[in-house]
């Protein structure tokens, strides 16, 4: 339990820091935050089969993004996007690892297509130009993550699985909000525990 009480108090650190803009509490908080469900995957035998370490593959590149970031520069920001896609990508392996019916990943696919078309009209009009694409193909690889989920929980994995990459998918949508919509302290307050949780939850189905 000491990865989970790590996670959780550094989560209470880094809203704290964001709260206050403190960005010397954001560097030391986040990491280790983001450490707690690395060790928290370990403890539930993450390198043990192909699909946990498929799962911490992915965690492993959520850290390196958490630590992007930090910053508040574009090129970081951009280096961040590709380090959660290349997650999810470790996400969607996972899942699909777990034999799901492609008919069911082709309905789930269509279905969560009209929500990203949704996401992706709402950020256009605020995109910079050189932002489009890579959120275009980032909307695209965080849908395919879901879909492969949903199909994965229909071929009989667990609904803790379908519950991590939910949440991940709603975090995803605070910290867009947060860059290209409407800066404020609330996308944080509950973007940041979603995220964690959901990270959390992923880590538990190893």
């Amino acid at each position: 339990m000491i990865w989970l009480g790590l996670t959780v108090v550094a989560l209470i650190g880094v809203l704290f820091a964001e709260r206050y803009d403190s960005a010397v509490w954001a560097r030391r908080c986040k990491p280790l935050a983001s450490i707690g469900f690395l060790g928290w995957a370990l403890h539930h035998g993450a390198l043990q089969s192909s699909y946990g370490q498929a799962i911490f593959a992915g965690l492993v590149l959520s850290w390196f993004g958490d630590v992007f970031l930090l910053s508040k520069k574009s090129s970081w920001f951009l280096a961040g996007l590709v380090s959660f896609l290349a997650a999810h990508v470790a996400y969607v392996v996972a899942f699909m690892g777990l034999g799901p019916s492609w008919t069911t990943l082709a309905i789930a696919g269509a279905a969560l297509s009209i929500a990203a078309w949704a996401v992706r009209r709402w950020l256009r009009p605020t995109l910079p130009q050189k932002m489009k694409r890579p959120v275009d193909v980032y909307i695209l690889v965080i849908t395919a993550m879901v879909a492969t989920a949903f199909a994965a929980w229909r071929a009989g994995a667990s609904t803790t699985l379908l519950a991590g990459a939910i949440a991940f998918y709603l975090s995803d949508l605070s910290v867009a909000r947060e860059r290209f919509v409407s800066t404020g302290f609330v996308n944080r307050l509950w973007g940041l525990p979603m995220y964690y949780l959901a990270q959390l939850l992923l880590g538990s189905t190893c």
